[in-house]
């Protein structure tokens, strides 16, 4: 059965908004931002620079974050703009060092349940 996956960040002005408006923390693969946006659910956005790789990687550190994200999302608070930005050291790591990653980020901005 599938489960109602919170939607994405995709517009350029929203992800400059968390940018300017959000808090950031980082660890030694991602970026995250986070700014409250007013609504009950959550938006995910994820940034993957050309540096990062080719097509290939940059697709498989979004599917990564996304599916370390998704098996999680009960543990987040709702109603926030969540911008994910991937360090060139996080290209080749597995799912559960991406998971691991992303709660410590949640953890850091007190964001977790």
């Amino acid at each position: 059965m599938y489960m109602e996956f919170s939607e994405g960040l995709k517009k350029n002005e929203d992800f400059k908004k968390v940018y300017s408006e959000g808090k950031s923390a980082s660890n030694r693969y991602y970026v995250m931002y986070v700014s409250e946006n007013g609504t009950g659910r959550n938006r995910l956005g994820i940034s993957v620079s050309k540096k990062t790789g080719n097509s290939v990687v940059r697709h498989r550190m979004k599917r990564l974050i996304k599916e370390s994200y998704r098996r999680n999302e009960a543990v987040f608070n709702s109603g926030l703009d969540i911008v994910v930005i991937v360090k060139k050291s996080a290209v080749g790591i597995g799912y559960a060092e991406s998971e691991s990653a992303i709660l410590h980020l949640a953890k850091l901005h007190h964001i977790k349940r």
